[in-house]
């Protein structure tokens, strides 16, 4: 008996710990490990946040830039930042693994802050202060000074790309969705998820943007920056409490093979009866961590899910 609780304690999704062995749930995830990556969300959105709120004001109060030249940098500098994530997916699945991934990307993450900082502070780095009423009477940034802030403003955007896309599912690995229980947890751990990202959002759109209009861009960013690191000394803590996921290879090779093996089997006959389309029985999926997709009447006329069902279970 006391042999069959110890294998039922073992997790079913197939997760392991760092050194690729499997782990139990009883002393590995849930919330406990989950609490972490929390905790780690609320700085790292305060330090996020504390940074991109004002910076269009930086651009055009302290480096004289146009309005329209602000605006339109700002507006590469995020839609970077929302396109690194793609990168940081691919070698967290293909290659390092999430954990592996995130840390090294928060890494760069911090380097980028703490140049950023610099340059907002030191006074060969800083622009030169202005009282003008009309920006463009202003002693324009030096050369230095502008691809030093920039080049800081990127470098956050390649480690924001490592770690905004694995930080999440880091916490829905710490839930087996085979456990009924870790499940429902999986879901709770989403509602504060989300908590967390509007509670850092609102302190920095509010507490530190003040201090970076009255009191000074210094301060202003520094706190992010130290807010940053404190959220990855957090998530470094949760290192021996978490579970991990194994990388399986590229998710873009596998989407075009399912694509092509689907247009190859577009006119394969539906058969009668759903459960046909799997060559594999449920114990076997289960055993590999891994759920069934079951067929369903959504977009029948067109035969597409069927044909990609199809498809997945002969690749």
């Amino acid at each position: 008996m006391a042999i069959e609780e110890g294998i039922a304690d073992y997790t079913q999704d197939g997760t392991v710990d760092l050194k690729g062995n499997p782990v139990r749930r009883s002393k590995r995830g849930g919330w406990l490990a989950c609490s972490f990556v929390v905790v780690y969300e609320v700085f790292e959105r305060m330090a996020y946040y504390g940074i991109s709120s004002n910076l269009v004001l930086y651009m055009t109060n302290k480096l004289h830039q146009g309005t329209v030249k602000s605006a339109n940098n700002v507006t590469n500098w995020v839609g970077t930042v929302w396109v690194t994530p793609i990168l940081g997916a691919y070698f967290a699945d293909a290659h390092l693994g999430r954990y592996w991934t995130f840390v090294i990307a928060s890494i760069i993450y911090l380097l980028g802050m703490c140049l950023l900082t610099l340059s907002v502070s030191l006074p060969g780095l800083k622009p030169p202060a202005c009282n003008e009423a009309n920006v463009a009477d202003c002693k324009q940034a030096s050369t230095l000074q502008v691809v030093v802030f920039f080049v800081a403003l990127y470098i956050l955007a390649v480690g924001t790309g490592g770690t905004k896309p694995n930080i999440s599912t880091i916490g829905a690995d710490q839930f087996d969705d085979f456990e009924p229980k870790e499940k429902a947890h999986k879901l709770s751990f989403f509602n504060w998820w989300m908590f967390s990202i509007f509670f850092g959002t609102l302190f920095a759109n509010t507490v530190l943007v003040y201090i970076q209009d009255n009191v000074g861009w210094t301060l202003g960013y520094a706190l992010p920056t130290l807010g940053l690191a404190i959220s990855i000394g957090i998530f470094l803590a949760g290192t021996p409490f978490y579970r991990h996921r194994i990388p399986a290879g590229s998710p873009f090779t596998r989407m075009a093979r399912v694509i092509v093996a689907a247009l190859r089997k577009w006119n394969v006959q539906l058969p009668s009866d759903p459960k046909e389309l799997y060559e594999l029985d449920l114990e076997e999926y289960a055993k590999k961590g891994k759920f069934r997709i079951d067929s369903t009447p959504t977009w029948r006329s067109v035969h597409l899910e069927e044909t990609i069902i199809i498809s997945l279970v002969f690749l």
